[in-house]
């Protein structure tokens, strides 16, 4: 029921990922406004919350809301996953209050995958669930993408790097410097050092960590200056007749590289540290935005990512 495009282009990709990679998707929402799911079951509920209503007031409010449904599904054994393109805060809020936190973490966090040219994606984490941080708290999320990173790339002893302003340890705000010093010494985690906004794209590393609201300032900041660069760049093919000439040849050329970078292909971010599976897809998701975040939740459920987040929480 969340998202720009819902209920429509949500049940268009649900079915389409039941029909292309053979994953069971169950849906959850009003049966009067979702309308025909075909082969898809529905677990009905009555309310929805809106992308501007309060998280946790929502979610304490509207029990037989979508989102809490889909969570209680999840916490029920119903569902392995759950996957949401609606209000992002009332999102986490469900999955924490109806899934359980993971004994010891003391925040989730949102882990975002940032694409690399010609390699898997760097996990950017907390993207946004968290504003406020200790430098503890970074050091559990980079445990916890460490366990992310592996879990779905495979990556073997994933590197750590600490988002700052400098590469220097000596450079960044208090709670970066005293992050880095706890970093250095961090148990399950391979500590890289710092990175700086600049380095997103490029980083030479697996996972980067954040407080919550440089995060998310930064991923949007990402998706913004893409964005911009591929309009701009459309205007200039469509200038004149050289210009269009040219796009007939650097387009196929440069298309692969779009697609590597477009955020329907990525699958969404996803919530660690709560006990199940719980991805976030962007609020403006389409059918293939949709398909790629269920294959996504269907491959991290079924290869113990919860089971692996726990066991690195643990260990530490």
């Amino acid at each position: 029921m969340g998202g720009d495009k819902a209920p429509g282009e949500i049940i268009a990709g649900a079915r389409r990922a039941a029909l292309e990679y053979d994953v069971p998707v169950v849906l959850v929402g009003s049966p009067e406004l979702v309308g025909d799911t075909g082969d898809l079951g529905l677990i009905p509920a009555s309310e929805v919350i809106a992308m501007d209503e309060d998280p946790a007031g929502s979610v304490r409010r509207k029990k037989d809301s979508s989102l809490v449904r889909a969570a209680e599904a999840v916490r029920d054994g119903r569902a392995l996953a759950m996957v949401s393109a609606g209000n992002t805060g009332a999102t986490m809020a469900s999955a924490l209050l109806r899934m359980g936190r993971l004994k010891g973490v003391v925040r989730p966090a949102i882990a975002t995958p940032i694409p690399q040219l010609g390699g898997h994606p760097t996990v950017l984490l907390d993207a946004g669930a968290n504003a406020e941080c200790t430098p503890a708290m970074l050091v559990q999320f980079a445990q916890m993408g460490t366990a992310y990173s592996s879990a779905r790339y495979g990556v073997h002893r994933p590197s750590v790097a600490l988002l700052s302003i400098g590469e220097e340890k000596t450079k960044g705000s208090p709670l970066v410097k005293e992050a880095h010093a706890l970093l250095e010494r961090a148990s399950g985690v391979h500590f890289a050092g710092n990175v700086e906004g600049r380095d997103l794209l490029h980083a030479g590393v697996d996972v980067v960590v954040t407080d919550g609201f440089t995060g998310n300032v930064a991923l949007k900041t990402l998706e913004g200056s893409l964005r911009f660069f591929m309009d701009t760049l459309l205007e200039v093919f469509a200038a004149d007749d050289d210009a269009r000439a040219a796009a007939e040849v650097m387009l196929p050329k440069l298309a692969p590289l779009a697609a590597e970078f477009d955020p329907d292909s990525v699958g969404g971010a996803m919530l660690l540290g709560v006990d199940g599976v719980c991805v976030i897809s962007h609020g403006s998701s389409n059918e293939h935005a949709m398909v790629s975040a269920i294959r996504v939740a269907r491959d991290l459920a079924v290869g113990g990512l919860v089971e692996r987040v726990a066991e690195a929480v643990t260990a530490a």
